[in-house]
């Protein structure tokens, strides 16, 4: 009897052990499946940042590539400007300068316009000069332009006017200057193309 039962103990543990142990390498096997698909999963997901961080850097220094091209191309431009511009203005600077100093050059060019313009419009003219042309302008303007100062030509003397003149209707709707910097301003954009392409090469 004790032996029988001693039997059935040990069918029952046997059976208890061997089921735990099947059960175990179920879990067992099911576990090294689930972490053979998360380290499949960590690999690909790695790869794909891998490849997603490359795209981005690439993209990144093309973007960079691009900004230092562009920076070097505006410099190089502003560059080239600013060295025509200063040969421009090493030409022209002394002979408008010379120009501007020759009053008689002036006279002429004064007459003609205040002559011209009160001949085609009939109003009055406000003419602006430098004031340290006075002395010199004010008898011309007495001897040459009498008849157009007393058709309504006013005469002015200005500390803020350097060189040249301005002139313009006396009502102050707009004026036009002839000093030295706008006759220079004028003929750089004339020049700086032709100087341009005499120094680089460049139609413009």
């Amino acid at each position: 009897m004790d032996s029988k039962i001693q039997q059935l103990t040990d069918a029952i543990y046997n059976e208890g052990v061997q089921k735990a142990r099947d059960e175990a390498e179920v879990i067992l096997k099911e576990a090294q499946k689930k972490a053979t698909q998360i380290e499949e999963e960590a690999r690909m997901n790695a790869a794909t940042m891998m490849a997603d961080t490359r795209k981005k850097a690439q993209e990144f220094r093309n973007h960079v590539d691009s900004e230092i091209k562009l920076t070097i191309n505006q410099a190089v431009s502003a560059l080239k400007q600013e060295i025509s511009s200063l040969i421009t203005l090493k030409v022209l600077q002394p002979a408008v300068k010379e120009l501007f100093s020759d009053k008689e050059y002036l006279k002429t060019l004064i007459s003609g316009i205040v002559k011209g313009w009160m001949q085609k419009e009939s109003v009055d003219l406000n003419l602006i000069l430098p004031e340290g042309d006075k002395v010199k302008m004010s008898e011309f303007f007495a001897n040459s332009l009498a008849s157009e100062l007393n058709k309504g030509l006013e005469v002015t003397f200005s500390g803020d006017v350097l060189s040249g003149f301005k002139i313009g209707p006396a009502d102050g709707s707009y004026q036009i200057s002839f000093t030295d910097e706008d006759f220079m301003n004028f003929l750089k954009a004339y020049l700086r193309p032709k100087t341009n392409q005499l120094l680089f090469g460049e139609s413009k």
